[in-house]
């Protein structure tokens, strides 16, 4: 039985962030049984459609997770477990917010069964806070790092950074002390205006690519130094914490998505597909799932496995990814090529939507 993973979208939040573009909803009083129920459903329906599966990782995002009861959160991973074989040492995620626990909220997900939990940080100071729309203060954000490092083996944070009008030299020195706490994984996002945001809408205006070049490889630099390489283009980790469940969406692996706001990839017979809410999956051919493992792969550090790639999609690497092409970027300096792996550089991973359609062409 080949592993697989399990994405629980949870797509209600207190407050919609103006940067997010992310599908949610804000709403005061949720049916949380009732749409459990619906997540229950919806597990029989893949679970007829996988057959028998090893899940090595389950994954609540959303929206907001941590508004979902524990009771809740335990309900559904012991379906999982009925409905599949959840592994001894299965990854299992989710995602917090610093103000979204009680008292025992953390405790209360451990009991559950929850052994990694991410906590939406976004940044150590106020004012950044406010611009950025969170309902936390930092003093909150610090409370809940402090109380997740003492109950979980496994953690994460998520910080934002490349802010309009950031001073670099201050974003170095968060970096130094979140680096101080000792949190097994980082997730280092670039602040991005995306279509449809309150942010667009309002017009607020990026960092200019130079300075966010900059940021972006500072940031990199910073962590390796202190311990912290990075693995995949916004993602950095202590060796051997790298995200599991996340992995398998960059290397190419079978995922099941569940909720309104979740996708999922499977194999089945010999066959590929993209499946959507609520229970509905189209068949991809192998050239569309190839492109999807070269968007997908060139955003880890270690790039694309090129055998990997062809076992995945039944499709020859050379063949689909011509050399003649290969050969302009790398001489650009933008991707490294070897007979086993195809990689981007530090350069070209601030170009990865380039060196993408170069190689699509």
């Amino acid at each position: 039985m080949a592993g697989c993973g399990v994405y629980i979208h949870w797509p209600f939040c207190r407050s919609k962030c103006p940067y997010c573009d992310f599908f949610s909803r804000v709403r005061k009083d949720v049916p949380q049984d009732k749409l459990v129920d619906g997540y229950l459903e919806e597990m029989d329906f893949y679970a007829e459609m996988t057959g028998p599966r090893e899940i090595t990782s389950v994954f609540f995002g959303g929206g907001t997770p941590s508004l979902l009861s524990p009771q809740n959160i335990e309900r559904l991973i012991d379906y999982i477990s009925k409905k599949w074989r959840l592994a001894k040492e299965a990854e299992i995620s989710l995602e917090a917010n610093p103000n979204s626990r009680h008292s025992s909220l953390f405790a209360d997900l451990k009991q559950a069964g929850i052994n990694r939990l991410s906590l939406g940080v976004q940044s150590l100071h106020d004012e950044d806070l406010n611009f950025l729309g969170r309902t936390h203060t930092a003093a909150e954000a610090l409370s809940a790092i402090e109380e997740i490092l003492r109950l979980f083996d496994n953690h994460s944070a998520d910080l934002i950074y490349a802010l309009p009008n950031q001073d670099l030299a201050v974003w170095e020195k968060d970096l130094r002390f979140v680096f101080s706490l000792g949190l097994k994984h980082l997730s280092l996002y670039q602040l991005t205006i995306e279509e449809g945001t309150v942010f667009a809408k309002k017009g607020v205006e990026p960092m200019a690519e130079e300075p966010a070049a900059e940021f972006y490889q500072r940031t990199g630099e910073a962590a390796a130094a202190a311990g912290y390489p990075r693995y995949e283009v916004s993602n950095f980790c202590r060796p051997g914490f790298e995200c599991r469940h996340n992995l398998l969406y960059w290397e190419g692996g079978d995922y099941i998505g569940i909720g309104e706001g979740a996708h999922g990839r499977l194999t089945c017979g010999g066959d590929f597909f993209a499946t959507t809410y609520r229970c509905r999956a189209e068949k991809l051919t192998s050239r569309e799932r190839a492109e999807e493992l070269l968007l997908t792969g060139l955003r880890l550090e270690k790039g694309i496995d090129k055998k990997n790639f062809e076992k995945i999609c039944g499709l020859k690497f050379d063949v689909i990814i011509g050399a003649s092409k290969r050969q302009q970027l790398r001489q650009l300096g933008l991707i490294e090529d070897s007979p086993a792996r195809l990689k981007a550089t530090s350069a070209g991973r601030l170009l990865l939507d380039r060196i993408v359609e170069e190689l699509w062409s």
